[in-house]
């Protein structure tokens, strides 16, 4: 027969009573001494960190990717080396718009955020279930947020400010016309395809930088809810996605997907007549066919949602020998954003905790700060150059070649690339009749209540798209086309 356990305090001493606080007799106030009953107070209103400004809502779970193609031509990463080679993963899915508390089933992109836990160190590819995104350039970034949350006054969502936006911006409408879709609303995450999104690098051992985008196909097949299906859920289980990925997992029923690259050497790159960085649109399959690469299976739950999940910090800062970056504007700026949303949210020292600290050794200058966990360095120095042989040294032989670069540094308009329409539209002409009229009919109610001069503008994009987008929205708006 098992001992009982005793509970104690934080700090490890025994807890006597855990039922009634200290008072001044069974009838008086409570006493500052009793120690036990602050610490549970004082811990109780810190239990929430502050949410996350994006991709607040979301769910994860632990897996592993395995080699299914030698890619080493393209890479010197190890955790490529070898076909059939296995290393541990955790995945967090999101909606992008919502705090934590709002519906699986709204129409929303998917985050997508994949972690590495490599020999090497950790490596986070973060993305979404699109293979684009609504903006260009980061420094619209907080405006198109804004616009996706709360009015200031009234607190309530706004579907004027959000199309406002949108139709100043017509580089978004690719992205729309996906959000819009059938697609718009996936049945939970193990039925919907995963994108790094971005551009990203390879990088060989011979020092030859290929570019990469990173596609995750689900083996589960595609599955999208019904608008009305999706309201209801929102009103009687507002965690569906979560619930139905943990109870798949909890049965060994385990997610997969396969994982594909396109690649693109520098020399295509250059001569390219899109901007390949440009996360507004995509490349071509045809002139970049997927290639295999592995396999991505979820098979493990969190014990603890809130240690592991809500706690889980990833970003595209996260790299390890033989992958990059790329001149993606976005990309260059979530390298920012993203590290230091965690160091606000979560602490400075957010890498030591367990769902984030690397399975690979740690040697850094860096230490203090808040919840330095182990023996912050312990008395090793905290400088470098030092004198000691034994001290972490600086390696060469990770260094990336060199990215070349030109021009003189302004603030270039990233609007001069006016073509905001063919992806839209060969994304509309790719779509049967019925996905077309479930787009119209998506697009025309999250439209009701904005103001004509908004609509107007919208529909000119819509129209630029495909002539037939335009009329479809503007008949099912009751808008006279020459009035647009």
């Amino acid at each position: 027969m098992s001992q009982t356990k005793t509970l104690t305090t934080a700090s490890g001493a025994p807890v006597a009573d855990n039922q009634n606080s200290r008072s001044a007799g069974p009838r008086g106030p409570l006493l500052l001494d009793d120690f036990h009953l602050i610490e549970k107070l004082a811990h109780f209103n810190r239990e929430n960190i502050p949410e996350r400004r994006v991709h607040a809502k979301g769910s994860g779970a632990y897996g592993t990717f395995t080699v299914t193609r030698d890619i080493t031509e393209y890479t010197s990463a190890k955790l490529f080396e070898a076909v059939g080679k296995q290393t541990p993963t955790f995945l967090r899915f999101s909606t992008v718009g919502g705090e934590r508390g709002s519906a699986d089933t709204e129409r929303d992109p998917r985050g997508f955020a994949l972690k590495f836990y490599t020999e090497e160190g950790n490596w986070d590819i973060v993305g979404n279930n699109t293979p684009v995104f609504f903006i260009r350039d980061p420094l619209k970034f907080p405006d198109f947020i804004h616009t996706q949350k709360r009015l200031p006054q009234s607190n309530l969502k706004s579907a004027q400010m959000m199309w406002d936006f949108w139709s100043h911006s017509p580089e978004a409408l690719h992205q729309v016309t996906i959000l819009f879709s059938d697609r718009g609303i996936p049945d939970g995450y193990r039925h919907m395809h995963g994108f790094g999104s971005h551009t990203y690098s390879l990088l060989n051992a011979k020092g030859e930088r290929h570019w990469v985008k990173w596609h995750y196909k689900t083996r589960q097949g595609i599955k999208n809810l019904a608008p009305a299906d999706a309201a209801r859920l929102a009103g009687t289980d507002p965690d569906y996605a979560q619930r139905d990925l943990f109870e798949a997992i909890e049965r060994a029923d385990f997610p997969k997907w396969r994982v594909c690259i396109q690649i693109m050497t520098e020399a295509q790159a250059a001569a390219h007549y899109e901007n390949p960085f440009d996360v507004t649109k995509t490349w071509s399959q045809k002139e970049f066919p997927l290639i295999e690469v592995g396999e991505l299976e979820l098979n493990r739950n969190p014990l603890n949602y809130f240690a592991e999940v809500e706690q889980a910090a990833f970003g595209p800062s996260n790299m390890v020998p033989g992958v990059g970056l790329s001149p993606d504007r976005m990309l260059q700026g979530r390298v920012f954003a993203y590290a230091d949303a965690h160091r606000y949210r979560i602490g400075t020292n957010h890498q030591h905790l367990p769902v984030n600290a690397p399975r690979s050794p740690v040697n850094t200058y860096q230490r203090d700060g808040s919840m330095a966990f182990g023996s912050n360095g312990g008395a090793a120095p905290n400088y470098e150059p030092n004198s000691y042989v034994d001290a972490p040294k600086q390696a060469p032989r990770y260094a990336e070649p060199a990215l070349q670069l030109s021009g003189a540094a302004d603030r270039f308009d990233h609007r001069e690339d006016t073509d905001y329409y063919s992806h839209a539209g060969a994304l509309f002409r790719l779509m049967s009749d019925e996905q077309k009229h479930l787009l119209v009919s998506n697009i025309c109610a999250a439209m009701s209540g904005v103001s004509s001069d908004v609509v107007d503008r919208q529909l000119q994009h819509f129209f630029k798209a495909d002539p037939a987008y335009g009329e479809a929205i503007a008949k099912a708006l009751n808008v006279q086309i020459n009035e647009v």
